[in-house]
């Protein structure tokens, strides 16, 4: 009887069949700087409530940049997915908007109990919102060219590291640990709360950098160099004044914004309408 059913035994020469089908390493290196940004996020939280917030500071700011190179190193090479995309924002949400505010609520805003805590989830709800927006923005189409120069709202990485200002300036010894200075942390986060929700226009400068006069190239690099040897030895006193410098900007986007939405207007006013054909 056991002739009748042998055993079963595959073909030696079958080739097998794949389970997955296997991913170019090109895809993958923009999700592991992700990943790195995300580790780096979490790790800020856990070393404020350890009382270290310097480093956790810097953590976050280490995945703010981090941010803006993954996706520059997924298109140049050309490893875009829509697992990255999608990983990029879940990772945004956690890096600046649960992880800045919950490093200002250990270190200011728990002399406020409740309130300081309603003012966290104002501000972590506000990015998460603001990210979801930026998601469906990417998606419509015949957006005019002149409107990328423009973020709409304050832009994630933007949000995160300017609410860090209240440690900025504790660092450099002004007396923000104190219960009378809390309410004013507060409304300062909730401020930055509204603007990542609003729809005031933010200057991008994404097209800056494209092609640049060769007479500027040798001025550019003195002038990067001296920047990078300012935040290495005063770290806090220039991460104090890009903030400060970049909420000065925010109106002046603004009024640009509406200059370039007005002569829009005004064009598209002179230029005739096509005519109409018969059928």
């Amino acid at each position: 009887m056991s002739d009748l059913f042998p055993p079963f035994a595959p073909d030696p020469d079958e080739p097998r069949k794949r389970l997955f089908k296997p991913v170019p390493f090109r895809v993958i290196v923009p999700n592991i700087i992700t990943l790195v940004a995300l580790c780096l996020g979490l790790t800020a939280i856990r070393l404020a409530y350890e009382g270290r917030l310097e480093p956790a500071v810097f953590a976050i700011i280490v995945a703010a940049a981090l941010d803006g190179i993954d996706g520059r190193v997924a298109r140049m090479l050309k490893g875009t997915s829509r697992f990255g995309a999608e990983l990029d924002s879940l990772a945004d949400f956690v890096n600046f908007g649960v992880t800045p505010a919950l490093v200002l609520y250990s270190f200011v805003l728990h002399e406020l109990k409740s309130v300081g805590w309603i003012a966290v989830l104002v501000f972590a709800i506000a990015m998460v919102l603001r990210l979801a927006r930026f998601n469906v923005m990417l998606d419509t189409p015949n957006r005019p060219e002149w409107q990328k120069n423009f973020f709409t709202g304050m832009p994630a990485p933007a949000g995160a590291i300017t609410s860090l200002l209240p440690i900025y300036l504790h660092f450099l010894g002004v007396p923000i640990v104190d219960a009378s200075v809390a309410p004013i942390v507060l409304v300062y986060l909730l401020g930055l709360a509204f603007l990542m929700v609003s729809t005031i226009p933010v200057y991008s400068g994404k097209t800056i950098g494209k092609y640049v006069p060769r007479h500027w190239v040798l001025p550019i690099f003195v002038v990067s160099v001296a920047l990078f040897g300012l935040l290495v030895s005063f770290p806090f006193e220039m991460l104090t004044a890009i903030t400060l410098l970049f909420l000065a900007t925010i109106p002046i986007s603004a009024m640009r914004y509406r200059r370039l939405e007005r002569q829009e207007a005004a064009k598209a006013a002179v230029e005739p309408e096509p005519p109409l054909t018969g059928a």
